[in-house]
């Protein structure tokens, strides 16, 4: 789950997004200020928006939110309190210090790699075409549902026939300053440690 603000570009609206769902797929159901998106067919609920958001909570973000465990509990507060059911939050760091166990070449990519990569509480095989990724490497590893600089959210994939959970992150993606223009991952101190939250360990 990810939850998005931003009061200049769509107003007083928090966005609540459990699943992608296509246009065509959508339907909705709105209940006072909160609104119900979810697929015309299976009936599963994608997301919720929450109009008036400021009379609800205190929200400073423009764009990603940054999710705690109060604020979790506002949003299903309010979720419930108009009938609908409350989601489940997920509330570990999506930006995380990675090992790379092995590295192996893809089988039908020349520039790709397929990398076993330890997060702390699980192996995680991630595909990465980045020129300088190596076994033994302490790297930052974006998880499922993570938010890049850019927008772009981290989901499960499958390229060119082999599965990929997560993305192993090169400091332009990360957005961070004085990153190299050259193509390539960011290789971490070998003091980082395994599983923490990226953000604490910059």
């Amino acid at each position: 789950m990810n939850v998005f603000y931003n009061r200049e570009g769509i107003g007083d609206t928090l966005i609540v997004k459990i699943n992608e769902l296509e246009l065509q797929d959508r339907a909705v159901e709105r209940n006072g200020d909160v609104a119900r998106v979810y697929h015309n067919k299976t009936n599963e609920t994608a997301g919720y928006n929450i109009f008036n958001a400021s009379t609800y909570f205190t929200v400073s973000a423009n764009g990603l939110v940054d999710l705690t465990e109060e604020l979790a509990e506002k949003i299903n507060e309010t979720i419930e309190k108009s009938g609908f059911k409350k989601v489940e939050v997920d509330l570990s760091p999506k930006f995380v210090v990675g090992y790379v166990e092995s590295k192996e070449k893809h089988p039908d990519a020349d520039k790709l790699n397929v990398c076993q990569v330890n997060v702390g509480n699980e192996t995680l095989q991630i595909v990465c075409g980045a020129p300088n990724v190596d076994q033994g490497q302490k790297v930052v590893v974006a998880k499922v549902g993570a938010v890049m600089p850019s927008g772009m959210e981290i989901k499960d994939a499958e390229l060119r026939g082999v599965a990929s959970s997560g993305m192993i992150c090169s400091a332009k993606e990360l957005a961070l300053p004085d990153a190299p223009k050259e193509k390539g991952i960011l290789v971490l101190e070998d003091n980082a440690e395994i599983g923490k939250p990226f953000l604490a360990n910059k």
